[in-house]
């Protein structure tokens, strides 16, 4: 039996496996971002229920279903690089709708700073993980 290289080893420590879809980082903040804008929503005036309300609790939650529905399929590496980059699209659709909500009054500068920052975060990681998939 061929001894592993220092290489090897430390490769195998830095990089942990994953093995279901909660291993993979970008689906557990999708998951609490689409949380978060479910309880910002609620303050939403009622006439934006079935607009804007709807519209981005949707593309909120495509985020982390496509990720998970992607991962359900990752044995076809197509088909899931396919849900990633629909869980991108669906991280972007998701800004604009947080751009009308600050832009109407509905949340602050401040709410909207944050939340684009972690949607830059979200989007980056996807962005990463479409690239390196292996």
């Amino acid at each position: 039996m061929k001894p592993e290289s220092r290489e090897q080893r430390t490769e195998d420590r830095e990089t942990p496996k994953i093995q279901t879809v909660h291993d993979l980082k970008v689906y557990e903040l999708s998951y609490e971002l689409a949380i978060e804008i479910f309880k910002i929503t609620k303050k939403f005036p009622k006439e934006e229920i079935y607009s804007l309300v709807d519209q981005i609790r949707r593309s909120s939650r495509f985020v982390s279903a496509n990720i998970r529905e992607g991962f359900a399929k990752k044995k076809y590496r197509d088909v899931f690089i396919r849900h990633l980059n629909d869980a991108l699209g669906s991280s972007e659709e998701t800004r604009t709708w947080l751009d009308f909500s600050r832009d109407c009054g509905y949340i602050s500068q401040a709410e909207h700073t944050k939340l684009e920052k972690q949607y830059d975060q979200v989007s980056g990681m996807l962005y990463s993980l479409i690239k390196r998939w292996q």
